[in-house]
């Protein structure tokens, strides 16, 4: 079985520009933005993001780990399969496409494949 890291951290925002200024400000991370609502992160040692989408939109309610993949779907249905449950169906997003689900214990992650 290929292994599938964890490879990226998104954190929710209320107010992106904030956090952006917070996060720089202690810890000299360097932000891209995605439109007013995403901003992407580097320096942190994990690349990252700040959601400050509606929770409709994609937004968790807690951090959330993104885990890779090389198909997308396959993963979807073996998580399905072990008793997880899918809580944001297959989804684009720039530089590539992902969903979300949640353990049998309730903690959501993230699963991606790059473009």
């Amino acid at each position: 079985m290929p292994k599938s890291p964890i490879v990226y951290f998104e954190l929710p925002s209320n107010d992106v520009a904030a956090c952006k200024r917070f996060y720089h400000s202690l810890f000299g991370w360097s932000f891209q933005d995605f439109g007013p609502d995403y901003a992407a992160f580097s320096g942190s040692g994990l690349d990252g993001g700040l959601n400050g989408a509606s929770p409709a939109e994609g937004r968790t309610k807690f951090p959330l780990a993104v885990i890779d993949t090389n198909d997308l779907e396959a993963m979807e249905k073996r998580i399905v399969a072990a008793g997880g449950r899918i809580t944001l169906p297959i989804f684009s997003f720039p530089g590539g496409r992902r969903f979300h689900f949640t353990d049998p214990s309730g903690n959501e992650l993230a699963v991606m494949q790059k473009e």
